[in-house]
């Protein structure tokens, strides 16, 4: 075979596999891997024998742009906070700086394009709690200056001007401080994300934001009876603000009869409270790191269908235009539905909305076209 020959021959597997790439985007709001990088320092250029998501299986599934939650337990407090979060986003950098050849951080609508287009991982980096900016808008705007395009407002626990969906109440719902942070967000092109905050939190942020809102990790109440699951009302009312909702692959946050497991375990480790620093810290957060991601105590009943059961109910009660994919993969452990197992799943799911009778360009609203509205909307193209 001559070199010629050879050339075309590559040149046409190529365009074969090219045509059996899934269309979609591949959006998803919402992974935690960023802690597997940082605490058990996994390489994910490699296809891993665990957890949910590696470059690989990125690939695979045709998810090109997941968003990498920077998480930081609420345990961690104050300057610990803002500490532990630039831990984290070395530890991404770590990665994007050996392997520029096949990941890439966005930080605009147009980068994330970009970078799909030349068949890299385009890797969007967000905050997962409030508490990381350590109540000060400057550590924010250094943290948007450093790549980071998204916040949670909250996570397991209240911080000092914002109400979590899983504590009790003490701000009714967000601050004057609280406020000026959504509109601080607003201002720097940093999109404002209400997982995980209260109800309150939730309408308090709307009526203050002038900007599309999303739910990175979120999914159905009226399926799974989990607070940090959105009422029909609030999907309503993100729907009227222009926003976008995650639906979570947790099996609780999908399927009812996996939710009361997944509320026991949010209770118990919202009351963890050490009181460490430093190390002794870290060493503390890497055990219950890994504690979290072991099997689950029982095999979950969910499935793909209740994933698709979520999408469906949002898409009826919001419209196609607001639900998208937020898996929560590397978060929840091995609790996921079976048929969604890891990231290399989800032409599954694009194949079973079709099924459905959802259109291909509905799919590629939810597999990321809706979300990348929002990117524009919020940061710009």
């Amino acid at each position: 075979m001559t070199r010629t020959t050879c050339l075309l021959a590559l040149a046409t597997a190529a365009s074969a596999l090219f045509a059996q790439a899934p269309r979609y985007l591949g959006i998803d709001t919402h992974i935690d891997t960023a802690q597997r990088i940082l605490i058990g320092h996994v390489d994910i250029a490699q296809r891993l024998p665990d957890g949910q998501v590696d470059i690989p299986r990125l690939k695979e599934g045709g998810m090109h742009a997941p968003f990498f939650a920077l998480w930081v337990p609420t345990y961690y407090k104050g300057s610990e906070a803002v500490r532990r979060t630039l831990d984290l986003r070395d530890a991404m950098q770590g990665v994007f700086d050996r392997y520029p050849d096949q990941i890439e951080m966005a930080t605009t609508a147009g980068d994330l394009e970009r970078i799909v287009k030349s068949g890299k991982i385009a890797a969007v980096l967000t905050l997962e709690g409030g508490h990381q900016i350590d109540d000060d808008l400057a550590v924010l705007r250094m943290y948007q200056r450093m790549g980071i395009r998204a916040m949670t407002l909250t996570h397991f626990r209240n911080n000092d001007w914002a109400d979590s969906s899983t504590d009790k109440p003490q701000h009714n719902g967000l601050t004057d401080f609280g406020k000026q942070v959504v509109r601080e967000m607003n201002r720097i092109g940093m999109i404002v994300d209400i997982s995980h905050v209260s109800d309150k939190t939730f309408y308090d942020t709307l009526a203050v934001t002038t900007k599309p809102v999303i739910a990175s990790h979120s999914s159905v109440r009226a399926i799974a009876e989990i607070p940090r699951n959105m009422t029909d009302d609030m999907l309503k009312a993100l729907a009227r603000n222009g926003g976008v909702v995650g639906i979570n692959f947790g099996a609780g946050f999908v399927n009812p009869k996996d939710a009361k497991a997944t509320m026991a375990n949010i209770t118990g480790m919202a009351a963890q409270e050490p009181n460490l620093t430093g190390k002794p810290l870290d060493d503390y957060a890497a055990k219950e790191y890994e504690r979290e991601q072991g099997p689950p105590p029982r095999p979950s009943a969910a499935t793909i269908d209740d994933v698709v059961a979520n999408i469906d109910h949002v898409a009826k009660v919001a419209g196609i235009d607001h639900v998208g994919i937020g898996t929560d993969f590397d978060g929840i452990g091995n609790d996921v539905p079976k048929g969604l197992e890891d990231a290399s799943k989800m032409p599954a799911l694009a194949a079973a909305l079709r099924k459905k009778g959802y259109s291909d360009a509905d799919v590629e609203k939810v597999m990321g076209g809706n979300f990348l509205r929002v990117m524009k909307q919020v940061i710009g193209k």
